[in-house]
């Protein structure tokens, strides 16, 4: 990866080649934003724009062959990158990263709206056998909200999806970033990572009150959990990089994320809530630089 990121800084002709040809290519869209936000990061918008600029020729063409998601997640990517360029932290970065991921979704929604409604309406009618007896037990009223959740859900899953691509794609950028420039400063920027309780208790009400005030507002619980389980990654990453806890745990965590998925997540998105009131990395020994992460991977 070091490789890459020499030849994408070695100059306008090599980024733009890196750039151009991983968002021309299927399912490389993440690499070309990450490479993006690379020259960004460390060139600014105004040497950066030029690049970018090509970048955009494939994205656009992928949405007009009806695949939204390489520009959705290009400029997702580049607008993070600006808060982070501009000082803001990790914790606003990733906070923001919600209100990019409604706009992922609005724009999903529009698109892809008969594909979500179809498989909506084919797990709607799985219901009774996935929900076995206790889908019976359920009133006529509490099947029909169940079942309009299923759409807004579906498009708040694969928001969420492409949100958490995007700010992977940032953190790569940055940790290449680092390397070449500051090494370790990515480590110690990540590891900082910790939600402010008030901000997480407002995302935590989101997640279980929201889709209360209606089915659209239902894509909010996968969107507002995205922010805590980076915060749980880090939390994990700083446990570690404290001696608090074994490197095999970081390993198993990403074995079971990768694995069991579905029992994984949400048991990061708890660490966070938790880890918010708590502050596990700071009870025994004064947090270090938790308020200096708006270096910009360089000092």
């Amino acid at each position: 990866m070091r490789a890459l990121a020499d030849f994408i800084m070695r100059g306008r002709v090599q980024a733009t080649l890196v750039v151009v040809g991983c968002a021309a290519l299927p399912l490389l869209f993440w690499l070309s934003a990450a490479a993006g936000s690379l020259v960004f990061l460390r060139r600014g918008f105004k040497d950066a724009s030029g690049v970018l600029a090509w970048a955009l020729l494939p994205a656009l063409a992928w949405w007009f062959f009806g695949e939204p998601r390489t520009l959705m997640v290009l400029l997702g990517t580049l607008g993070l990158a600006a808060l982070l360029r501009a000082g803001q932290s990790w914790n606003r970065v990733l906070l923001f990263s919600i209100a990019m991921g409604l706009v992922y979704g609005v724009v999903l929604g529009s698109v892809f709206r008969e594909p979500i409604e179809a498989l909506a309406g084919a797990l709607e009618k799985a219901l009774p056998q996935m929900l076995d007896g206790l889908y019976q037990q359920l009133s006529v009223e509490e099947r029909a909200r169940l079942g309009s959740l299923i759409a807004p859900v579906l498009n708040g899953l694969i928001a969420a999806l492409l949100q958490a691509v995007s700010v992977l794609a940032l953190m790569l950028g940055r940790y290449w970033q680092a390397v070449l420039y500051n090494p370790g400063g990515f480590g110690r920027e990540f590891q900082a990572v910790r939600l402010p309780l008030v901000p997480t208790l407002v995302l935590v009400v989101l997640m279980l009150v929201g889709p209360n005030f209606g089915p659209e507002l239902a894509m909010l619980t996968p969107l507002c959990s995205v922010p805590l389980m980076f915060a749980g990654l880090a939390l994990m990453h700083g446990l570690v990089a404290q001696g608090r806890l074994g490197k095999f745990w970081l390993v198993g965590m990403y074995v079971t994320l990768l694995l069991f998925m579905q029992l994984t997540y949400p048991l990061l998105v708890v660490l966070a809530i938790v880890d918010s009131l708590i502050d596990f990395r700071g009870r025994k020994v004064p947090p270090k630089g938790a308020d200096n992460d708006s270096a910009n991977g360089e000092g």
